[in-house]
């Protein structure tokens, strides 16, 4: 990382150039997509990419306030975890019940990229290359299985 550029400011171009360079990648539906803020059409139900100090972690996330409407959430999802697994692969992890730092409870699939970080420019192939290759696949399953959602 150059001397003179701050963590945050690495970070924001790493998002800024990602964004571009999934610009022209249309949805499984042949849409135009903003791939970053990605829509799912539900409410409390989103696709989220986190970063932290050596990992990078792609989810969707369950967020409903109420709890059992968000394990309800989680369980149609599990209804289609075969299909899931046939579209996005088995390397996601199935989490019914998150406890973040603020206490709020949320339900997650995951997949995470270990050992990297968007500071390392020299990482961000590999780390695009995660991101870009889970954001489709998440696109395609979703674009067959948001019904059961809605």
């Amino acid at each position: 990382m150059p001397l003179n550029q701050s963590s945050s400011q690495i970070s924001s171009q790493f998002w800024m150039m990602f964004g571009k360079y999934m610009a022209p990648v249309l949805s499984a539906e042949g849409e135009k997509i903003n791939w970053i803020n990605y829509k799912t059409g539900v409410r409390n139900l989103r696709f989220k990419m986190q970063v932290n100090k050596s990992s990078i972690t792609i989810a969707i996330e369950l967020e409903h306030l109420d709890i059992l409407l968000q394990q309800q959430q989680f369980e149609i999802l599990l209804n289609f975890k075969k299909q899931f697994h046939t579209i996005c692969g088995s390397n996601w992890n199935w989490k019914k019940e998150v406890i973040a730092a603020d206490n709020k409870v949320t339900a997650r699939v995951e997949a995470t990229l270990e050992s990297v970080s968007i500071l390392n420019q020299s990482q961000w192939p590999d780390i695009i290359s995660f991101l870009k290759t889970n954001l489709i696949v998440l696109d395609e399953f979703w674009c067959k299985f948001r019904f059961a959602f809605e």
